[in-house]
């Protein structure tokens, strides 16, 4: 089936360059013209995302080679862009970073090239003037069939676009369109901290900032030329995604504040679309899990920056004890592992599985994995698979040993403690990866909800 999907993808030339500050600019800038603006994130990121959804006031998705097939990817852009008038892509890292160093499979590139989308390359100009367009002749040939159609320059002074914008014309013969630049807004810098920018919740005065962005985004960003960009994009081609509908509804307690906010919005929603019942819920000030529940997830996020307040809510560690004890099927990663160790670092925390949590200091069997299940679990059967992410500096004393992780590059171990009603590991999984996985949840949900029948 085809779908007429008005999209561009705003690509960077590195991690760092300002792409996510550019696209905040541009989606707020868009919802002020009164638009209905679908937004995405290319590769494994949760963070951007939330960034998004602030702002569109929706859920914005992730596209992911490495997590689903083509189809799937497509699937889940034309659904999530549906009823849109134009819908932005952000891209991960460089333009052309892959999942290893010399490839650009799952990269933003890989991801243009399958949705046929127009890419507009963010370029940092600071300290920097002829040299720019050295690095946008660099981009525009080494993959020469790239869609990179449109350029912006951040952190750029107005002298010095106008100069380079007539040398971008000239030079490139119009291959690419200058589209605009963004100064360097001191007030509106976003921080960073070890796992990328601090999240959305956390940034003060988060909507002013995204207003200043959008005012000067209006003025030094070429918005009609992006959308003209994007109402040409070539239609999408794709066959729908069908997940089993249940026949009874289940209640599944979701962990929802600062400390546990990285989830995949069509990850949760596919089991929404099964007949789920989502109930948020905070480990950080509720003092008991919701009541009549027959699963429980628990997300990443940040529990190290919160562990006092989660070790102090005692109350709620208890509950979360009790439940797992009398076998509510749970999903927990990462951070949600950790929460249901021992302790991280010296917080006591909900003691269901043996060994602490700890801070390494670096990052910790990070990027892409595949998961093999050495066992019957929650979510599978022994010997099936599911693509899998780790991003952590925490590691702790007993990882488990249910799967086996293994990079492309060869290297594996063991890691997640899995039993038929229990996945806790380091590991970042979606379901759209394997709906399978999401299908099993379910079900041994529904056994719960009638297991005193």
């Amino acid at each position: 089936m085809e779908y007429i999907i008005p999209r561009i993808v705003l690509a960077g030339t590195n991690s760092g360059c300002g792409k996510t500050t550019v696209t905040c600019a541009v989606l707020q800038a868009l919802v002020n013209r009164k638009l209905k603006v679908g937004a995405f994130k290319c590769g494994p990121d949760y963070i951007d995302p939330m960034f998004h959804s602030r702002i569109i006031g929706a859920q914005s998705s992730n596209l992911d080679l490495f997590f689903f097939q083509e189809n799937t990817l497509k699937y889940l852009l034309a659904k999530n862009s549906a009823d849109r008038d134009i819908s932005v892509i952000e891209g991960v890292m460089g333009f052309y970073d892959g999942m290893s160093l010399t490839t650009t499979t799952a990269s933003t590139y890989e991801v243009s090239q399958v949705t046929h989308s127009p890419v507009v390359l963010v370029v940092a100009a600071k300290g920097a003037s002829l040299s720019v367009l050295a690095a946008i002749r660099g981009f525009l040939d080494f993959c020469p069939d790239n869609h990179i159609c449109g350029v912006i320059l951040n952190q750029c002074t107005a002298m010095t676009y106008s100069v380079l914008a007539k040398e971008i014309e000239v030079r490139f013969a119009g291959k690419v369109r200058p589209l605009g630049f963004l100064p360097a807004i001191a007030e509106c810098s976003l921080e960073s901290r070890h796992l990328g920018l601090i999240t959305a919740a956390e940034v003060q005065g988060l909507r002013e900032k995204l207003q200043i962005l959008a005012a000067q985004a209006e003025k030094t960003i070429d918005l009609d030329g992006l959308l003209e960009l994007a109402v040409n994009a070539t239609p999408v081609s794709c066959e729908a995604v069908n997940l089993p509908q249940q026949s009874e509804a289940v209640r599944v307690a979701v962990a929802r504040d600062n400390a546990f906010c990285f989830y995949y919005e069509d990850s949760l929603d596919a089991l929404r679309e099964m007949g789920a019942e989502l109930v948020s819920f905070s480990p950080l000030s509720d003092k008991e899990l919701p009541s009549n529940i027959h699963g429980l997830y628990l997300g990443g996020g940040y529990p190290e920056l919160y562990a006092e307040i989660l070790s102090t809510n005692s109350s709620m560690c208890a509950s979360v004890k009790k439940a797992l004890e009398q076998g509510i099927p749970c999903i927990a990663e990462c951070g949600g592992f950790m929460y249901l160790t021992e302790a991280i670092g010296g917080f006591p925390m909900v003691g269901f599985l043996t060994g602490k949590s700890f801070d390494t200091g670096k990052l910790t069997r990070f990027g892409y994995i595949c998961l093999k299940a050495n066992h019957d679990t929650l979510l599978c059967k022994t010997g099936e698979e599911i693509c899998g992410h780790e991003f952590h500096h925490w590691d702790s004393e007993n990882a488990g040993s249910s799967f086996t992780a293994s990079k492309a590059s060869g290297k594996s171990w063991n890691c997640v403690h899995a039993t038929e009603r229990l996945y806790a590991g380091y590991p970042h999984f979606h379901f759209y990866s394997n709906p399978d996985f999401a299908v099993s949840f379910y079900n041994t949900c529904l056994k719960e909800k009638h297991r005193d029948d």
